[in-house]
C-alpha cells in the first residue's frame, strides 16, 4: 500500500482552524502520509507562514463532516480528547480531506505507522531501549535472596507468546515444570514474580486463570510452582479480579480458579474490576459529560456519577491496597490474576508497587515499572488503544485500562504531593503516547510482536526522549521529597476527584496553573542555588508526606 493512494487532496488554501480557547486561524492546510499541517497566511514582504497545526493523523479518533453549498466543515476529534474544527472552501475539497484523514488514521499495519519513519537528529535508534532490563531488576532481588532465578525458557516465545523472553521464577522450579504449568494457564501465562517486598521478604506473583474446566482438572506442576513461591512455609492470598460468579462461569468454559483442596496454603479473594466494553463505555460517558458545558450543576453531577469512572478508580485503588496490605501487614505472598492476566492483573500489580516501593515513585523507577509491568508483561496496547472516547467504530478490544492506571497514580500524587518525583505532566505525556506517538515504546501487543516488527531496531524509544536533560526537567515534581514509607491512599468518595488536568484540559485554560507550577519550580531552583546556611524558602522546609493522606478535615485516613 502506498500512502499517496489514500490522499485525494494534498493541499487546500484559505482553511480556517478553530479550537476551544484559541482565536480562529486561517491558512494553508496540507495533508501528508502521517500529519495534517496548517500554516498561517504569510504577512507579506516575502515572510514565511507560521505552522499553527502539526497533528499526527494517528491521533485522530473520529472525523465528522458537514457540507453546506460551497463551504464544508470538518470536526476532528482526537484520541488525546482535543477537538479541532476546519472550515474548508469547496465541497469536493472538504469531502476529500475528510476521506483522506479517515483512511490514513485507520491504517492498522504497525510497520506503516509514524515511529518507523521518525528520525530526529538529536537521538540514535539504540538509545533508551536497554535502560530498564529485567536482568537489573533480578539482580536487585538476588542481592536479597537466593530463592529466585531468571529463566530464559521462553526465549523463543513458544511457552507463552505474551510473556517476555526472560521471567523470574522460584529457584527450585526447573524449566520443564514451567512448560507443563504453562499448559494449565490461559495463554500460557504461568505464575511469575512481579515484585519482591524487601521489608518482610514476601512476593507478589501474576498469571492468568488456571484451566480447571468443568471436570476440575489438576496440574501437579502448577501446584508445585505456587508452593515453591511460598518458600517452604507461610501462606498466600490469590486475588482474583473477577467476581465469584464470573469465575464460576469461566470454569464452565474451561477456565476457573484454584481450588482450596489443591492449593491448601492459598486463600482466594474476589475483587471484581471492570475491563473491556464496560470500562470503554464508562470512559466515553465521562468525556461526553466533560464536553457538555451547558449542563447545570445537578445534571453534571448526575452524568459524572452515571459514567462510573470514579467508581472504577476506587475499585482499582482498593484492590491494590488489599494486595499491598496482604504483603505489608499480613506478611503473606500474593498471586494476582483475572482471566487473561493482561489487563486488570497488571493494573493491580503496578499500583501495588507504587504504593509500597519508594523507588517506583521516582522518575526512573516509574519508567522501569511501566516497562516491566505493562510493556514487557504483555498488555495489548495496540488493541486496547486503537480508539479513544470519540470513535464511531464498533468497539472491538478497546479499553482504557492503562489510562485508569494513570488516573490512579494521579490520585496518589494528589493525596501525597511530596512523594512522587514526577509530575502530572508526565502522566499526560504517557496518556498521549499510548494512543498516538512518534516513538515505538507502546507499539504492538507483546514483546514477540515487537521483535517480529523489529521495533527496537527501527524506531526510537520514548524513554530516550523523556530522559534528555531538557525534557526530564519538565516532568519532575518540584515538591518531591524522598519518602520511604508506604503511601496508603484514601478511597473515600470525598478523597477521589475528577482528573481535571486530563479530562478538562482542552475545555478550559490551564494557563494560570502552569504559571503557578513554573513559579514553584523557580522558587525551588533559587533555593537550591542559595548559599549554604541561608534561610532558603518555605517550600524546602515543608514536611514530607506521612504514610496516610490528609483528609479535608486535616485528620489521617488509612483508606
Amino acid at each position: 500500500m502506498e500512502f499517496a493512494e489514500l490522499i485525494k487532496t494534498a493541499k487546500v488554501e484559505n482553511v480556517q482552524l478553530s479550537c476551544s480557547g484559541l482565536p480562529p486561524i486561517k491558512g494553508t492546510l496540507c495533508i501528508t502520509s502521517h500529519h495534517l499541517l496548517l500554516s498561517s497566511q504569510p504577512g507579506g514582504n516575502g515572510e514565511q507562514g507560521t505552522v499553527e497545526l502539526w497533528l499526527l493523523i494517528r491521533n485522530v479518533d473520529a472525523v465528522e463532516k458537514r457540507v453546506a453549498s460551497s463551504l464544508g466543515t470538518i470536526t476532528l476529534k482526537c484520541k488525546d480528547l482535543k477537538v479541532l474544527q476546519l472550515e474548508i472552501p469547496g465541497m469536493e475539497e472538504c469531502l476529500n480531506i475528510a476521506s483522506s484523514t479517515e483512511a490514513l488514521s485507520s491504517v492498522d499495519s504497525v510497520m506503516m505507522m509514524y515511529p518507523f519513519f521518525y528520525r530526529p537528529q538529536s537521538m540514535k535508534l539504540k538509545d533508551g531501549w536497554q535502560l530498564y532490563p529485567l536482568q537489573y531488576f533480578y539482580e536487585q532481588i538476588a542481592s536479597e535472596t537466593g530463592a529466585w532465578r531468571l529463566s530464559c525458557a521462553n526465549g523463543d516465545f513458544t511457552i507463552c507468546s505474551s510473556y517476555p523472553p526472560a521471567v523470574i521464577v522460584p529457584a527450585t522450579v526447573d524449566d520443564n515444570i514451567l512448560k507443563k504449568a504453562a499448559r494449565f494457564r490461559q495463554g500460557g501465562r504461568f505464575p511469575v514474580l512481579s515484585y519482591y517486598h524487601k521489608k518482610n521478604r514476601t512476593v507478589m506473583l501474576r498469571s492468568s486463570q488456571p484451566l480447571i474446566g468443568p471436570n476440575r482438572k489438576r496440574c501437579q506442576e502448577d501446584e508445585v510452582l505456587l508452593s515453591a513461591a511460598l518458600d517452604g512455609g507461610g501462606r498466600g492470598f490469590i486475588i482474583d479480579t473477577r467476581s465469584a460468579q464470573a469465575a464460576k462461569q469461566a470454569r464452565m468454559m474451561g477456565g476457573g480458579t484454584e481450588p482450596t483442596s489443591s492449593y491448601p496454603r492459598w486463600k482466594r479473594l474476589h475483587r471484581p474490576l471492570e475491563r473491556g466494553r464496560p470500562l470503554q463505555e464508562s470512559f466515553i460517558k465521562l468525556v461526553e459529560a466533560c464536553n457538555d458545558t451547558s449542563l447545570s450543576m445537578d445534571r453534571w453531577l448526575s452524568k459524572l456519577e452515571s459514567s462510573k469512572w470514579l467508581a472504577h478508580v476506587k475499585g482499582a485503588l482498593s484492590t491494590a491496597c488489599l494486595a499491598a496490605q496482604c504483603m505489608e501487614r499480613e506478611e503473606a505472598c500474593v498471586l494476582v490474576h483475572g482471566a487473561e492476566g493482561t489487563d486488570t492483573t497488571l493494573l493491580v500489580t503496578a499500583l501495588v508497587q507504587v504504593i509500597l516501593d519508594p523507588d517506583c515513585r521516582t522518575l526512573a523507577g516509574f519508567q522501569g515499572l511501566l516497562e516491566r509491568e505493562w510493556i514487557e508483561a504483555g498488555h495489548p496496547f495496540h488493541f486496547r488503544c486503537a480508539h479513544s472516547a470519540y470513535s464511531h467504530a464498533r468497539l472491538k478490544q478497546e479499553a482504557p485500562i492503562f489510562l485508569l492506571f494513570l488516573d490512579c497514580v494521579w490520585q496518589l500524587g494528589r493525596q501525597f504531593p511530596f512523594s512522587l518525583q514526577f509530575s502530572e505532566r508526565l502522566l499526560l505525556v504517557l496518556f498521549e503516547h499510548t494512543y498516538a506517538s512518534c516513538y515505538g515504546t507502546f507499539l504492538c501487543n507483546s514483546e514477540k510482536e515487537r521483535r517480529l516488527c523489529k521495533v527496537k531496531e527501527k524506531t526510537h524509544s520514548l524513554w530516550a526522549w523523556l530522559n534528555q536533560p531538557s525534557e526530564r526537567k519538565k516532568h519532575l515534581n518540584p515538591l518531591y521529597t524522598y519518602n520511604a514509607l508506604v503511601i496508603w491512599p484514601s478511597v473515600e468518595p470525598q478523597s477521589l476527584q475528577l482528573w481535571q488536568g486530563l479530562f478538562l484540559r482542552w475545555i478550559r485554560s490551564s494557563q494560570y496553573l502552569e504559571e503557578a507550577w513554573a513559579e514553584i519550580q523557580r522558587l525551588v531552583t533559587s533555593c537550591e542555588d542559595a548559599p549554604e546556611g541561608s534561610a532558603g524558602c518555605t517550600l524546602c522546609h515543608s514536611q514530607p508526606d506521612a504514610a496516610y493522606p490528609l483528609t479535608s478535615a486535616g485528620t489521617t485516613n488509612e483508606g
